[in-house]
């Protein structure tokens, strides 16, 4: 069955692209959003230690809180490749910059793909000499913009929503090198509110941490980790509350589609640790669980293997649970099967029924560890076959 998208909605004031480069192969690999006029705009960045070129520009183009417009290419990242691609980051702003009759400093680039690597600068070069006459605001410019900005992704992530009389749009890649520290692998959202980039910036932090914050698909932090939000404010002023709230949600579910798009993977987890007796524990423990290569292959094959669960409980050290406060529940709240890990007479679970639950193409779990009052939700996939295959010969 062929997969079905969300309905795609263009935001007034905004253009986009996406096109081929030959950068690597025939499919999209070169893409960009401009506005018709200056947007506030705020931004999350990976927090990994060696950030991408793109990243460390993008850090100082956005801190005036002022951008019209995004460059993107994929298949070369733009990471550890020194002076040299601080100046081809450069560059693809300058060259994007020209072609919209803007400043440099009002474009913010991106790029994902291989790290270590230069970018083909004489293929960017024509490809944003190109951007005028290739830019245009239908569904479909929108839908080559998102698979444009792809690599290992099976398919574009997309979402949007109105409020009131804005519309906000969210766009999105990422399948591996996912486990985000303040954003995700690329995310962009562009809106039409009127919005100021304080208020954005403070919004876009507590929508992250509830949504992109919350996925992992692998352990492993991006170096190229963005998520952008621009607001040309064309539709005026907004309900800030309703708005955070449609951004939050078009955002989890931009987030639980990365994560069911892992590389190789066949199911999306969605994992609940509650009875915390504080946020940082239950996170850190909802993480353990979730990154956990033996919890992800007793799921991927249906292995009603609870045991796992308990030891990825117990090595989060710096939070100690006692096993008589240890559930563990298959399934919803009210269809689910529960593992009382201190007493397994109470229990009365049949193993063969947790493993034909496990079956299922999304997995619902909760992870209960003691009586307190905090709980925190994941999301991550199962751990394939397929995950090393894609990962042994990505660069061949």
């Amino acid at each position: 069955m062929a997969k079905e998208y969300p309905p795609l909605k263009s935001v007034p004031g905004f253009s986009w692209l996406g096109i081929n480069l030959g950068i690597k192969d025939e499919t999209p690999d070169f893409g960009v959003i401009a506005s018709d006029c200056k947007c506030s705009a705020a931004g999350v960045f990976t927090r990994n230690n060696i950030p991408g070129a793109p990243v460390i520009i993008g850090r100082e183009h956005i801190q005036d809180g002022q951008l019209q417009a995004i460059v993107v290419n994929s298949k070369i990242a733009n990471v550890a490749t020194g002076q040299s691609g601080i100046e081809d980051a450069k560059n693809m702003c300058r060259w994007t910059a020209s072609s919209l009759g803007i400043a440099p400093e009002q474009v913010l680039p991106s790029s994902t793909g291989v790290i270590g690597k230069r970018l083909p600068v004489e293929k960017i070069q024509t490809g944003c000499e190109s951007i005028p006459g290739k830019l245009g605001s239908t569904p479909e410019h929108i839908e080559n913009f998102a698979r444009a900005i792809m690599t290992t992704d099976t398919n574009p992530k997309w979402g949007c929503e109105s409020i009131g009389n804005a519309t906000l749009l969210g766009v999105a890649k990422g399948a591996g090198m996912i486990e985000p520290d303040m954003a995700t692998m690329l995310s962009y959202f562009v809106t039409d509110a009127s919005l100021s980039c304080e208020l954005l910036q403070k919004m876009l932090r507590r929508v992250v941490n509830k949504s992109f914050n919350r996925i992992s698909i692998d352990t492993d932090t991006s170096t190229s980790d963005t998520v952008i939000i621009l607001a040309n404010g064309l539709a005026g002023e907004v309900d800030a509350e309703k708005f955070e709230e449609a951004f939050t949600r078009i955002a989890v579910n931009l987030a639980k589609e990365i994560a069911r798009d892992g590389e190789g993977s066949k199911k999306l987890i969605e994992l609940t640790v509650s009875g915390a007796e504080s946020q940082q524990m239950a996170l850190q423990i909802a993480k353990s669980i979730i990154n956990s290569p033996l919890v992800k292959t007793a799921i991927h094959g249906a292995d009603p293997n609870w045991g796992r669960f308990v030891m990825a409980v117990g090595k989060v050290f710096q939070y100690p649970v006692s096993l008589d406060e240890l559930s563990i529940r298959f399934g919803s709240e009210s269809q689910g099967m529960t593992v009382n890990a201190h007493n397994l007479d109470s229990s009365k679970v049949s193993l063969d029924a947790i493993s034909k639950y496990l079956q299922n193409n999304e997995v619902q779990l909760e992870v209960t560890v003691g009586k307190g009052s905090f709980a925190e939700t994941v999301w991550g996939c199962d751990l394939t076959k397929e995950y090393i295959e894609i990962n042994a010969f990505y660069t061949t």
